[in-house]
């Protein structure tokens, strides 16, 4: 059986494809020329060349797959071009999903993101009932995933293809290599580069755990359904204190209110705009902030049997990975 990962050379897709390995999927791994491989180490698979944005390519990719996990996205903050990243997200996606289908796939699993829910914010968990609307979304990351996840979920219903979405929390863990901005900022509380922080939370989830559900939507998944991989709810202030904990750094005791931070983001945004270089705060940070990402994974629980590890030990794994990979010192 011949199986279809996007996006295998990321951060996430590489370790969806290590799960379907240890299960005897036979492997077809799409990267894009420009693709930094690393990640594909020690991996047996066949690797062909594609860009989401270049929907013939995505056609021979899934040609005679008989499953597609579709895990490739834009996954940053701040882009110089917006636009760029709907094609990828949105427009990527449908074009994939179509592929698969074309092809004759029995199982698509579409890889979302928690950030494409509705959000509660005072400290409630949101899950995949929680109402959302586009104009809630900010940013344009948050945006894209929204969009493509309606975009796949109403084709899906039109035509009744077999698509299962999964809405991954933040993950963290090995193999960050970009790093992505949850990774970042786990790096940077690590190197003592987070010495304060500001009011808000995430939901932290082991890169691994969110790989392993993955594999289990492909296997027990409801089609047309939605499951949230997560792991624990913290407070950014509890996550900084956590990394440094494990680095033995004294932890930030700072708290920034939103007033003061401001100001910052704005110049560091238009430093950004002239450098192209991702600013470390933009305003959209700071917005997002105001409400607390939490999100419960209860359904993927008692559906996919899935059981994510302690945060502990994702962010232990994540400072090892790391430092064994020089960009941690210590």
């Amino acid at each position: 059986m011949t199986t279809l990962v996007t996006g295998a050379t990321g951060f996430v897709g590489s370790a969806v494809a290590r799960v379907l390995a240890a299960r005897g999927h036979d492997l077809r791994l799409l990267t894009r020329a420009s693709s930094d491989r690393r990640n594909l180490a020690g991996l047996e698979a066949d690797v062909v060349t594609g860009d989401l944005t270049d929907p013939a390519s995505l056609k021979r990719a899934a040609a005679g797959c008989r499953y597609v996990l579709h895990v490739a996205a834009d996954y940053r903050v701040w882009v110089p071009d917006p636009d760029a990243m709907l094609r990828a997200n949105v427009d990527g996606a449908l074009a994939m999903v179509r592929a698969a289908a074309d092809a004759g796939a029995e199982r698509i699993v579409h890889c979302s993101s928690v950030a494409a829910l509705g959000q509660i914010g005072d400290g409630t968990p949101a899950n995949e009932d929680t109402p959302a609307d586009e104009a809630d979304f900010v940013g344009i990351y948050k945006r894209s995933k929204y969009l493509a996840e309606k975009a796949v979920l109403d084709l899906a219903r039109r035509e009744s293809l077999p698509v299962v979405v999964v809405n991954p929390a933040a993950p963290v863990g090995p193999r960050d290599i970009k790093p992505t901005p949850t990774g970042k900022m786990i790096l940077d509380a690590a190197a003592g580069r987070m010495p304060a922080y500001i009011d808000t939370g995430l939901n932290i989830v082991h890169v691994d755990d969110v790989a392993e559900g993955h594999v289990l939507a492909l296997e027990k998944g409801r089609i047309g359904q939605r499951y949230v991989l997560g792991g624990e709810d913290m407070s950014l202030k509890d996550i900084l204190g956590l990394v440094a904990g494990v680095v033995h750094r004294r932890p930030p005791f700072i708290r920034l209110p939103e007033a003061v931070v401001w100001p910052a983001a704005f110049m560091m945004e238009k430093l950004a705009s002239v450098t192209g270089i991702a600013p470390m705060m933009t305003r959209d940070h700071l917005k997002m902030a105001r409400k607390k990402m939490f999100y419960s994974s209860a359904k993927a629980k008692a559906e996919l049997g899935y059981s994510p590890r302690p945060v502990r030990l994702a962010v232990e794994d994540a400072v090892a990975w790391f430092k064994a990979n020089g960009m941690l010192r210590g």
